[in-house]
């Protein structure tokens, strides 16, 4: 894969939309100090996928934004694009249909940002695993930026292992090694995690399997309970019909008794009544007559001593 475009907006002191473009063979930047040389190279680790804002000579990642000045006003965004020539079919299988390539970053104040690979967004890590096949890449050695050539030149022997790796083109493996290790980690403590929710499922399926039975048992006995219920209550039922039946003679004994009362009753009412019937006529009835006056001695004493102590007859009963 060949470099052949950058093209900067609104990234550092590029205020403006400038492509540079990048032909076969050397190319070379020349200008005078300031004029932002340095800029083009931290564009390029940038779009690569730099993420820390110090090697970006900034205190947060939203200083790669263009500030502004007495003249210009700040802007809200940066974006960086980089082309890159895929005729050799080298990048990763997700890019390896297109011989054109342009992955881009846009970054917006206080949004952060986002990559994009001919205008379909991707994670950082696909971009830097794009340019880790390529050999290049944000922390490739390939890659010297100013300040670096001494670091270079003193480097550990391990340092230089990594440059020895990064000509051969065995970057973007040791990246895919190390992603691969991460994954298989994160399998391992997920199978350890599982074990763990296994046993504890176990423990809960015996504890579950002990409440089925006492389900089972408890369904049982109310099956039980509910027919043993059944019986009662058909005998009460029973019992209830006998005792209305009972009930129902008596009431029919009772009925006759009274009827038979009110028969008798009957009767003494119309005895009163003819006995209040006759009773005016008796109480209008006649007196006896007095004794003669030729009555003996004994009977005219007697007259006359009833007469002197008693009241007469004519005064006891009144005439009608």
């Amino acid at each position: 894969m060949l470099f052949t475009k950058l093209r900067l907006s609104g990234f550092k002191s590029f205020v403006e939309p400038t492509e540079l473009v990048i032909a076969p063979g050397l190319t070379g930047v020349v200008g005078p100090n300031g004029c932002g040389k340095s800029n083009l190279v931290e564009a390029l680790r940038w779009v690569m996928g730099e993420t820390s804002a110090k090697k970006m000579r900034g205190g947060e990642m939203d200083d790669v934004i263009f500030g502004g000045t007495d003249s210009r006003s700040a802007r809200n965004l940066a974006e960086v694009v980089l082309g890159i020539d895929n005729n050799d079919r080298k990048a990763p299988a997700q890019f390896n249909d297109m011989t054109e390539l342009e992955v881009s970053r846009r970054i917006e104040r206080g949004e952060g940002s986002a990559y994009k690979v001919n205008g379909r967004e991707v994670r950082a890590r696909d971009v830097q695993l794009l340019f880790a096949d390529a050999s290049t890449g944000a922390h490739s050695p390939s890659l010297v930026s100013q300040g670096r050539v001494g670091t270079l030149i003193n480097a550990k022997p391990a340092d230089r292992r990594a440059i020895l790796e990064d000509a051969a083109g065995i970057a973007g493996l040791y990246s895919r090694r190390h992603e691969a290790e991460l994954r298989l980690r994160a399998a391992e403590a997920n199978l350890t995690r599982l074990e763990d929710v296994i046993a504890t499922l176990e423990i809960q399926a015996q504890t579950l399997k002990k409440q089925a039975r006492q389900a089972a048992r408890y369904r049982d006995i109310s099956d039980l309970i509910r027919r043993a219920e059944a019986v009662v209550l058909a005998l009460r039922w029973q019992a209830a019909v006998d005792a209305r039946e009972v009930a129902g003679e008596e009431l029919r004994g009772a009925d006759a008794q009274v009827a038979t009362n009110a028969g008798h009753a009957a009767e003494a009412s119309t005895v009163q009544a003819e006995a209040a019937a006759r009773l005016p006529a008796l109480r209008h009835a006649e007196p006896r007559p007095l004794p003669s006056c030729n009555a003996s001695p004994w009977r005219a004493t007697s007259s006359t001593a009833r007469s002197a102590g008693s009241p007469s007859s004519a005064e006891r009963w009144p005439s009608a």
